[in-house]
């Protein structure tokens, strides 16, 4: 089983939902996606494996640039994907994926649905 990690070392939610994979034996792949941020593609395939009716669904939305992008006003899903991977801080952590499922891990204990 190779489970990922969309990880934010700074982020308190990120750190404790890799501790708890720790935690269950499962050394994840993490992707700092700060430092490697994901292309289009990738973010189209994680709002696949989240299930989200909207990639606006994986966005952090009090962010500073949601705001100066104006991005409550958008409504293409390719124009907020386009954001996501311009502007990685947008994109809400952790995500984690096993397979093809993934969760967002807020609070951590929501991926143990998919573990």
């Amino acid at each position: 089983m190779t489970v990922t990690i969309y990880h934010n070392p700074r982020c308190s939610k990120s750190r404790q939902t890799l501790a708890l994979l720790e935690e269950r034996g499962i050394a994840p792949a993490v992707v700092e996606y700060l430092k490697t941020p994901p292309p289009k593609a990738e973010l189209k395939a994680l709002a696949a494996k989240l299930g989200l009716e909207s990639v606006r669904e994986m966005m952090r939305v009090k962010e500073a640039p949601y705001t100066e992008l104006d991005l409550a006003n958008v409504t293409a899903e390719t124009a907020l994907i386009d954001a996501m991977e311009a502007h990685p801080v947008l994109i809400e952590r952790p995500i984690v994926v096993n397979g093809d499922k993934a969760a967002i891990g807020r609070p951590p204990e929501a991926v143990l649905a998919i573990l």
